[in-house]
């Protein structure tokens, strides 16, 4: 029994003995002061590129392209009937802009009005779209590179058509038309780029919409990004003070974001044809004859009501031109 009462008596002034110690401390240290952290920029933030997307090249009716098949058959040795024996479309496309391209969070698919349009011409070729597309997401710098290296059999990512663009890759007639706007916050006050001399305003790399802004006489900043989602996501950061490109991305913005809009008349026309290898001749005519169905058979308005109808209005499909 004393031998435990020793041990208990010990162990209870060791424990004093440490109190006394951390009571005779100094105080704590000064506590740092934090400020708050800066939003991370996205990836691959650049500067002007004005050259990149602009159609100073007035040499060639942009919008003529090849007449369409007579039909939707396929013949032997022909790239569709290599895309065929391959079994599957591979088709470059957005992924990040809603409406036109991007990934439903709850099924993990690819949808939107750009979409539709591939799963029209695999559908052509195949019967079914159902298993027979390989989505390729691309960002809008991409897009002639992944054409001209045959690594995809068709680009359909809003994808306006120039004569500085024609030099590179082959485009099918015109499916879509747009206009290029700006997107602010709600609180603001700007109409156009003239009022928005020296702020930044938010583009994707290499496209049409980043060219205008860089060569505007009011001298916005413009700021390059490599996907369109990038610049709401700087918007929202206070990292830019507006977007500017095409209305139907803008949409497709607004729908996600209820703290901006979309202000302003159109300050281009963007026409979107379907990106194809330069030497596929026959499959810009195929495109053509698939691109002539959805029009006359209502797919395209369908497809147009089911993406943006609601949010720009009616429209109907563009008419033709070709060689």
């Amino acid at each position: 029994m004393r031998s435990r009462h020793f041990v208990r008596a010990a162990v209870l002034v060791v424990v004093a003995a440490l109190t006394a110690a951390c009571g005779a401390a100094e105080g704590p240290a000064d506590s740092i002061t934090v400020s708050d952290a800066a939003w991370p920029m996205p990836a691959d933030v650049g500067g002007p590129d004005a050259s990149a997307g602009e159609d100073t090249d007035t040499g060639c009716n942009p919008l003529a392209s090849i007449r369409p098949t007579d039909g939707l058959s396929v013949s032997a040795g022909s790239t569709m009937a290599k895309i065929k024996e391959r079994g599957k479309l591979i088709a470059g496309v957005d992924q990040t802009t809603y409406l036109f391209g991007f990934r439903n969070p709850k099924t993990g698919l690819l949808e939107g009005f750009d979409i539709d349009v591939v799963n029209q011409i695999a559908a052509a070729l195949f019967g079914t779209a159902d298993g027979h597309v390989q989505f390729r997401a691309i960002p809008s710098s991409q897009r002639e590179q992944v054409l001209e290296d045959h690594q995809v059999d068709v680009v359909v990512r809003t994808y306006s058509v120039t004569c500085a663009r024609r030099k590179a890759v082959q485009f099918s007639a015109v499916y879509y038309v747009a206009g290029q706007e700006i997107l602010v916050p709600k609180a603001s006050k700007a109409q156009s780029l003239s009022d928005l001399a020296g702020k930044r305003v938010c583009a994707a790399k290499k496209s049409t919409s980043l060219a205008k802004i860089a060569t505007d006489p009011a001298k916005p900043v413009a700021v390059s990004v490599a996907n369109w989602s990038d610049c709401l996501v700087m918007l929202q950061q206070n990292q830019v003070d507006a977007v500017s490109t095409d209305d139907t991305i803008l949409a497709g913005m607004a729908a996600q974001d209820p703290r901006v809009k979309v202000v302003g008349e159109p300050m281009t026309r963007e026409n979107y044809g379907v990106g194809i290898p330069k030497d596929q001749d026959d499959m810009v005519r195929f495109v053509n004859a698939v691109l002539e169905k959805i029009r006359g058979d209502g797919s395209w308005a369908a497809s147009y009501q089911k993406w943006v109808g609601t949010r720009l209005g009616p429209a109907a499909p563009p008419e033709p031109q070709y060689q």
